[in-house]
């Protein structure tokens, strides 16, 4: 369960997305680009590897996660004061990353509650419990069946 005032972990994932994209985005627009756009990569990398429903390698725990979360913070404050950034750049880059920052603050990092045992898989088997197993042993005897013919189909033809 949430906490109280927190915001779900895969709400803040696809925060970090839309965060780190703005960033590369506005990059993209400003005239120096590498600073904007590396720390956009590197917010989007950190959401694509933590271990949650909206990740795409799911390699870092939420831990871990959050430690770098508040590592990425602060270099991307870092970033807004560096010299050489012009002024719009500068503004949205510091617009998005106090968007980052209250995703970072308002976001629980426990981990999932684990389901355990429900009572729909506590229940005997009933008769509508086997008509689906017999149904699905039916469907897959008869494309096992059309598989093997299609393949006799095929030696044969060839």
């Amino acid at each position: 369960m949430v906490a109280v005032g927190k915001r779900a972990f895969w709400l803040h994932q696809a925060a970090e997305y839309v965060v780190g994209g703005a960033l590369v985005a506005s990059g993209l627009q400003s005239l120096d680009s590498v600073v904007p756009t590396t720390v956009g990569a590197l917010i989007v990398v950190n959401a694509a590897v933590a271990d949650a429903p909206l990740a795409a390698f799911r390699k870092v725990g939420r831990r871990a996660h959050r430690v770098l979360d508040y590592i990425l913070v602060v270099i991307a404050m870092v970033a807004c004061v560096l010299p050489g950034l012009e002024t719009n750049a500068r503004l949205v880059q510091i617009l998005v990353v106090m968007v980052f920052v209250v995703v970072v603050a308002r976001t629980d990092y426990s981990p999932p509650a684990s389901r355990g045992v429900t009572k729909l898989s506590q229940r005997p088997a009933g008769r509508a419990d086997e008509f689906g197993r017999l149904a699905g042993r039916a469907a897959g005897t008869l494309a096992g069946r059309v598989r093997a013919r299609m393949e006799k189909f095929d030696d044969d033809s060839a």
